[in-house]
């Protein structure tokens, strides 16, 4: 599919879209037919561009470069650079929130996959966004459950289903509107590119 210095040259730009993400705060706006009655007004999502960060990379660089890309952010945040939220280091495995950290690398493969299977349309590249987002939720959840079974987790006492909601529902809302324009980048940039 793409050549090795292409995919290399996607996981750079997936690994700093991420860390970029991170920090970068998504919000949204009134809708454009109320603006001549309300103006123009903008509201957080509760979200980061983090998981849109994660998704692009798939539907751009494909699989491998939006898998390498979040092993690159794994990697770097887990040696002390400050690139996860809250910094970084080896302490932040015991968080509860960790595993959705690591189902950034099959979410990205697995949008990296989809987007590449088929010609790049709207609703194929939100199909591959929506499986992408989905298992980093999946890998959350289960490295939730897997915390709560063994005495290694740290941090807020919050009991399991609390958890879930915490992480995984209450942020889904704007992560879905975060991969609505994540889509619609994607597919512009994808006929823009050609390919």
């Amino acid at each position: 599919m793409f050549a090795a210095s292409n995919q290399l040259l996607w996981s750079m730009i997936g690994l700093l879209l991420t860390m970029g993400g991170t920090f970068l705060e998504a919000y949204g706006t009134t809708l454009p037919w109320n603006w001549s009655q309300q103006g123009i007004k903008t509201f957080s999502l509760g979200v980061s561009y983090q998981i849109g960060a994660v998704l692009l990379v798939g539907c751009l660089g494909g699989k491998n470069a939006g898998g390498l890309s979040q092993i690159a952010y794994l990697v770097m945040g887990l040696t002390l650079l400050p690139v996860f939220a809250e910094g970084g280091g080896m302490g932040y495995v015991k968080l509860s929130q960790f595993g959705y950290l690591l189902g950034f690398i099959p979410g990205a493969w697995i949008c990296g996959y989809f987007a590449f299977k088929a010609r790049p349309r709207i609703e194929t590249l939100a199909f591959s966004c929506l499986c992408g987002l989905f298992t980093v939720h999946i890998c959350g959840i289960a490295y939730l459950m897997i915390s709560y079974l063994f005495p290694w987790r740290v941090g807020e006492n919050l009991p399991l289903i609390q958890a879930i909601l915490k992480y995984s529902w209450l942020s889904l809302p704007g992560q879905l509107v975060v991969v609505c324009a994540v889509t619609i980048v994607a597919y512009v940039l994808r006929h823009i590119m050609f390919y």
